[in-house]
Parts: structure tokens; sequence; C-alpha cells
């Protein structure tokens, strides 16, 4: 499965240059972790780097500017940082296998001369077989919505296969990505299967009303973004994986304080429910029922134990209506999970929450801070030599935090 070494924003926000993780080129620095976690102070740009990734991700999915104008951002104007007048910019540096040579996706987005955001420039990246330094070459290279692209598996520019393998492009629209279009293509597979990584992002905007809700019946492989399928899910669970459901639900429910089983029901129209029993009464709870603490970590677990998970899991602060000695154990079950197998999801997640951060290394940890300038900075944890040295003598990262080491130093 794809994974992110590094991700590179500018200009969104007060993220006026904010990168994480190893970029194409860098010879120092360490990539992303399997399980990432991003702390810092309110206000410093938490919520504006966890939607950096949904908007990449809107911007396949739908347009550019459909992207810019969805409600949480309210327009292109509104999502440049203060002051600057270049375009946003974002560097995705990923592996679609351990042993693969990485690719870099490039993406820039500016305002046409209507005053609508438009591709400014986009490519993706890769060495050579054996090239192990230097700038990658291009196998896709756009500017205003024109420019070249190689096919094959393996062909890039400046190659003896250049002439034979690469062909002039220019797109209709230029608020589409040119991957949206020419991903779909046979002869491209590389920005085919660039295209398909991130259309199977996956950010949680989980609310538990939503996931309390009695969808139409029919069955869905995957949970959305709001968790309101969860009973559609449900379904498909009971009907492809009947027996591993059963055992997926018995090993939720010992995760679960205060949870003794759970079960299903098979509703006149076919819909199937969610029981919750928790010792306490003959009758168990409904999902419609139960607390918003229990629901959400429900569906985060279901997330988790989903047979074809996506890639890359993005969850903005889970700590929310959650017991705080639960944390922990959450915390441990996204690394697990991220770290457990092959082909095991990429999980990223922002906090404010010590007790989260008590379970995690230096190196999975990531602290955002303002600066004087007003834009955000970052800084990995284990990259702070007092605070790695400290958690080597046994103390936990969130108590460190809660005192003071972390802050912006």
């Amino acid at each position: 499965m794809a994974t992110i070494e590094g991700f590179r924003v500018q200009n969104y926000r007060a993220l006026r240059d904010v990168t994480l993780g190893k970029l194409s080129g860098q010879q120092s620095g360490e990539p992303l972790t399997p399980f990432t976690v991003v702390i810092g102070k309110n206000g410093v740009g938490k919520s504006s780097l966890f939607d950096a990734f949904g908007f990449v991700a809107d911007c396949l999915s739908a347009d550019v500017e459909a992207a810019c104008d969805m409600k949480q951002r309210g327009g292109f104007e509104r999502l440049r940082s203060k002051n600057v007048d270049e375009p946003i910019s974002f560097e995705i540096y990923y592996r679609e296998a351990p042993n693969e040579r990485p690719i870099t996706y490039e993406l820039a987005i500016d305002l046409d001369n209507s005053g609508r955001p438009f591709v400014l420039s986009e490519a993706l990246r890769q060495r050579r077989k054996g090239q192990r330094y230097g700038r990658p070459f291009p196998f896709l290279r756009l500017e205003y919505g024109k420019g070249t692209v190689w096919a094959g598996e393996d062909a890039v520019e400046g190659t003896e296969e250049e002439d034979r393998t690469s062909s002039s492009v220019e797109l209709t629209d230029s608020r589409e990505l040119g991957i949206a279009t020419l991903g779909t293509l046979r002869e491209h597979p590389r920005i085919s299967k660039f295209r398909n990584f991130l259309k199977a992002w996956y950010l949680s905007y989980f609310y538990p009303d939503a996931a309390r809700s009695l969808p139409s019946a029919g069955p869905q492989r995957h949970l959305n973004m709001h968790g309101d399928n969860i009973g559609n899910v449900v379904q498909f669970m009971e009907r492809e994986h009947k027996s591993r459901f059963q055992s997926i639900l018995n090993r939720i429910a010992s995760k679960i304080p205060g949870i003794k089983s759970i079960g299903t029901k098979v509703t006149d129209d076919k819909r199937v429910l969610l029981r919750f029993n928790d010792g306490a009464f003959s009758d168990p709870f409904f999902a419609q029922q139960v607390s918003d603490g229990t629901l959400k970590v429900f569906c985060y677990l279901l997330l988790l134990e989903d047979p074809d998970p996506p890639p890359f899991i993005c969850i903005e602060e889970p700590e929310n209506g959650l017991y705080h000695k639960l944390l922990e154990s959450l915390a441990q079950e996204f690394r697990a999970h991220a770290t457990g197998r092959k082909g095991a999801p990429q999980i990223f997640v922002t906090t404010h929450q010590p007790y989260f951060v008590d379970a995690l290394a230096p190196e999975e940890v990531w602290i955002l801070s303002k600066g004087d300038d007003g834009y955000s900075r970052i800084q990995r944890a284990s990259d702070i030599e007092i605070v790695k040295n400290m958690v080597a003598e046994g103390l936990p990262l969130g108590g460190l935090w809660y005192a003071d080491y972390l802050d912006a130093r």
C-alpha cells in the first residue's frame, strides 16, 4: 500500500511554508511514520493542516474552484495566506510500496484573469532506475493546462525513450486536475495509481448524531466521512464477512469500557441495527441510545477493522467527547493498526490532549506553533534533544507536553 513520506504546504491560511517528513532532494530528515500525530495549542494551525489534506483530495473529487468554495473554506482569497500573492501549493512525496522508487506530486493553484482559482501547474516526478541523487524527472508536467506526459511504467523526460513515449496534452478545463483525466487512461499507469491513491484518502468528520441516523437499507463497503452510513456498513459486513464480522464485534466490545457484547438485529425492511449490551440490563441498547463516546470509539475501531482499509486516514481531535483514560488505549489501537500488518493504513491525527500523547514516541509527534510573524511553524518532537532524553528515561511524552517541554523553542 502506498505511503506518504513527506508533505509540504505553502500559502494555505497560516501555513505559509510547512513541511512534515522528508521531501525529494533532502539529504537529511526522516520519512513520516505510519502513525503520525500533530499537537499544538489552539489557533496554531492544526485544523488548517488537517484541512490541507482534505483540500487536495477535494480538488480531485470536484475541481479546484469547488474545493475552495466549500462551506468550511469560503473561497480562494480566504484560503491564501495573508499578505501573500504567491499561489497556494502542495507537494506530496510518497512510495507505492516499500521498495519502489518514490514519486513526487506537485500542485500549484492561483487566480486567473477573471479572478477564479485554476490549476497553475501540476507535475509528477520520479528518479530513473539506479538514480540516487539529483532532481527527479517528470512523467507529467503541466502549466496553465498545457504540457507533456510520458506513458508507461518507467519513461521520464530526458531518457532515450522520450520521443517514443511522450505526448503533448491540453486540458479543456483549467480548474480540473490533470491527474483526474489522465489517470483514467490505461497508457498512464503511474498517474492512475496516484489518482486512485489520492481518491481513496479518508478524512474523518465524524458526528455522533449523524451516526445515529437510520439510513435506507443497502449494504455499503466503507464508512463515510460523517459516519452516517454505519448501518449500511454493518449490513455489508454482516452479508460479506459474517463469521469474521462477529469476531470483529467481539473484539471491539472488549475494547470499549462498560460494553459486554455487541450484536445485530435485522429489521423487517432488511436493515441491520447494532445492539450494545452493558451487562446491567436484560435488553441491549441500540446504537441510537448509546453515548456519543461509545459510538465514536465504535466507529473508529470499525474503520480500522475494515477488510479493505483506505491507504491514508486523517482524524481531527479524536479525544472530543471521550473519557480521558480511554485516550491512551485509543492511540495504541491506531498505532497497532498502522503498523501491524502489510497493507495497513497510514494514520494521521491532530490532537491537543496530553493523555493521547502519552502513548506516543517522539518520532511520531510533530509540534505546531505560531511564529512572531503569525505563520505556523513545525518541528518533530524527536528533534528536541531534552525531550528525547527524558522519554528515554521513562517520562511520558504527554506529561512533558503538559509541563511545557514541547512548547515552541
